[in-house]
């Protein structure tokens, strides 16, 4: 893989990154549309849909949807991108930052890209199905069958998201916004993930969609990390190019790599990955992935931020206090490497 040619071409865009000049207020935002729909979903009925008086327990619900906001610039546009956020977390992850600044969502449109901001399927706007939860309730069923829904404490997730060894640490050089951490644990929601089958249907609702916009660059964060590449195996149908942002897993080097030879894929990933053991690992595999496209004569680029002198981010780089110059560092990538349609 051509690590130090990439690491030579990202320096250039590294300098600014460091220097953190104050940056003009960007002025009102222009759009030509914006609008919200669902991709996907299936009907289920069932007779444990309440258990409410007021409430018919029996009908007919909308399942495994996948809500979708999208903002489309004025003028002649660059290539589509679908934000897809990670565990625990909505679409919100893309949007304005803890601390106000501007978020990805807006700055892509500002760059000229059509931007979708999708919640995962079973998360945010996109409904649950609660029926398992009340048969279990109604005694219709075992509480063994009761689903797996969690949430990710503070104190865990500080370590997760790399603040700190664990909590209240602080990495040295954190570029998280500590000061607005209230703000992003309000972000923070129940996970119902594990109740879902492998690959999660969200990844057909991303093929879907991708299809349906004809060509998209799937960018993705941390559980979501996978997704793009599940998307690409499907169908690379509509799949412009892949940015898989600290995954939790890239496929294995070792499988089929077909799907991924067309498509041009970036790996980001920031500080401090070695330092803990959930990490480490996920940045080795991620290599030796992106090594095995290459080798096979597909475009596959890993960037570690620190190894272009880019330090202090944190899992949550795209809320780091230099998100919007890793934001451009990533719509450079993505000018040069991914054309317009697919």
């Amino acid at each position: 893989m051509r690590v130090s040619l990439i690491a030579a071409a990202f320096c250039v865009l590294a300098a600014p990154a460091l220097a953190e000049t104050a940056k003009p207020e960007p002025g009102p935002l222009t759009i030509a549309k914006q609008g919200s729909f669902f991709i996907g979903g299936r009907e289920v009925k069932s007779d444990t849909l309440s258990t409410l008086p007021n409430y018919d327990p029996s009908g007919t619900i909308t399942v495994d949807q996948m809500y979708v906001r999208y903002q489309v610039p004025v003028g002649r546009t660059g290539v589509p991108i679908t934000l897809i956020h990670g565990c625990c977390l909505t679409g919100k992850t893309w949007e304005t930052t803890p601390d106000g600044r501007m978020g990805w969502d807006e700055s892509f449109v500002r760059h000229g890209h059509p931007t979708y901001v999708i919640d995962q399927v079973w998360r945010g706007r996109s409904a649950t199905d609660p029926s398992a939860i009340n048969a279990v309730r109604l005694g219709k069923a075992p509480a063994d069958k009761l689903p797996t829904v969690f949430s990710a404490g503070h104190e865990s997730a500080w370590a997760i998201f790399r603040f700190g060894r664990e909590y209240p640490q602080v990495m040295p050089g954190l570029r998280f916004p500590l000061a607005a951490q209230a703000e992003f644990w309000k972000q923070m929601v129940a996970d119902s993930a594990a109740n879902l089958p492998n690959p999660n249907p969200t990844v057909a609702a991303l093929s879907e969609l991708a299809q349906k916009i004809g060509g998209t660059v799937l960018m993705s964060h941390s559980q979501s990390g996978i997704y793009p590449f599940q998307t690409a195996a499907l169908s690379t149908k509509g799949v412009a190019g892949i940015v898989s942002i600290e995954p939790a897993a890239c496929p294995e080097p070792t499988a089929d790599l077909t799907p991924y030879k067309s498509v041009p894929i970036l790996v980001l990933f920031g500080d401090y990955v070695d330092e803990f053991p959930r990490w480490a690992p996920r940045l080795k595999n991620c290599r030796a992935f992106a090594a095995a496209v290459s080798a096979a004569g597909g475009k596959a680029e890993l960037l570690v931020l620190p190894e272009i002198g880019i330090k202090g981010n944190s899992h949550m780089l795209m809320q780091d206090d230099n998100s919007l110059e890793i934001a451009d560092i990533l719509l450079d990538w993505i000018g040069k490497n991914v054309a317009t349609a697919h």
